[in-house]
């Protein structure tokens, strides 16, 4: 009988889920989103950003929801550029990446700061706990609703010049794509040079950059295996991306809209990072021939793991340069406003400037 009664209980709710997602696609707007993306031979891009927008959101509507979109490889972008794109209404949605726009904001740049965060679990927790931060950030400069938050893979050094600990990385130009992480090369004594992601392979073969900062998966994919001789595996950041909405195009979308996309972006934004996490390891799996590449092609970078006496450096830096000069940026409310959420969720204090 009870067997029957869970039957039968698990039938309705699956009824009840049905209709009210019936019920909710009747109340939706029509609407065609214009939308970015990021790197269009990421998995990003290729395993979520076009699904959201491709597939998911037209089936969570019952096709009142189309979508143009495109990652910005195919548009010819930088990926500098989306945010102020999006604020003048060329795209309804950006996806892009933190660092790049922090040049404009500090206050977006404190949800991941160069080598701040050492694990999965936490970074998931530091992102959650700024979202409204950033999300009020997003409002005031840019004219848009944050809708979600999620990484790349772990930001490591990948050299084509040998590096056996972090003395070595002194006097060699460093490819980055944030302020954040200029600080940390310079903290070690290295030279910062910015770089677009798809100019770092030509810039390594050319000596224009000695090392470049990049996600495991991403170097990977972007085949850096080809020039880079020492795999640095040092957590130096997560590529932190954002997904936003034009408030105008927020406003169309009337309440029900609104509810049913940050449904939809939740969804969307879990999904990123379990697929994120997954591919992390298999990145310096596959650049280093150290294990069992599951994705084709394997690199032959030599795989080097900081000392003990290379982690007390990096928490030199991060204290000494990457949160003094982030503070000093950004301001003493801003401060503030971070040692209350992430300074609590990792334990340490920004010194106000």
């Amino acid at each position: 009988m009870l067997k029957g009664f869970r039957k039968h209980l698990a039938v309705a709710v699956a009824a009840a889920a049905l209709t009210a997602a019936g019920s909710a696609a009747a109340e939706v707007r029509p609407y065609n989103f214009k939308v970015v993306g990021t790197w269009g031979n990421l998995s990003n891009w290729q395993k979520h950003e076009s699904r959201l927008w491709n597939e998911e959101v037209g089936k969570a509507t019952d096709g009142k929801w189309t979508s143009q979109a495109a990652p910005l490889t195919e548009l010819g972008l930088k990926g500098f550029e989306v945010m102020r794109l999006l604020k003048l209404g060329v795209f309804d949605v950006a996806h892009g990446v933190v660092g790049y726009v922090a040049s404009e904001s500090a206050v977006i740049e404190g949800v991941d700061l160069s080598t701040l965060v050492q694990d999965w679990d936490t970074m998931r927790k530091v992102a959650d706990a700024y979202k409204p931060t950033v999300d009020a950030e997003f409002q005031k400069t840019y004219g848009a609703k944050l809708l979600g938050l999620y990484p790349f893979p772990s930001q490591m050094l990948w050299c084509a010049k040998p590096v056996e600990n972090i003395n070595d990385l002194k006097g060699k130009k460093i490819r980055v794509y944030s302020t954040t992480l200029g600080d940390f090369v310079e903290g070690a004594g290295g030279v910062s040079v910015t770089i677009p992601f798809a100019e770092v392979v030509p810039a390594l073969q050319k000596g224009v950059a000695d090392c470049g900062i990049t996600g495991t998966m991403p170097a990977y994919r972007a085949k850096w295996y080809e020039v880079v001789t020492h795999a640095y595996l040092m957590r130096v950041g997560y590529t932190m991306t954002f997904a936003a909405v034009n408030l105008g195009t927020w406003n169309k979308l009337g309440p029900e809209g609104q509810a049913l996309l940050m449904d939809q972006a939740k969804a969307f934004e879990d999904r990123a990072w379990a697929e994120t996490i997954r591919e992390d390891e298999m990145g310096i799996i596959c650049n280093t021939g150290v294990g069992d590449c599951t994705e084709g092609t394997v690199g032959a970078m030599k795989k080097v793991v900081p000392t003990d006496s290379d982690l007390k450096a990096r928490e030199d830096i991060l204290k000494n340069f990457v949160l003094a000069r982030w503070a000093e940026r950004c301001g003493a409310d801003c401060v503030k406003q971070w040692n209350a959420t992430v300074g609590k969720v990792v334990g340490i204090e920004a010194a106000l400037p």
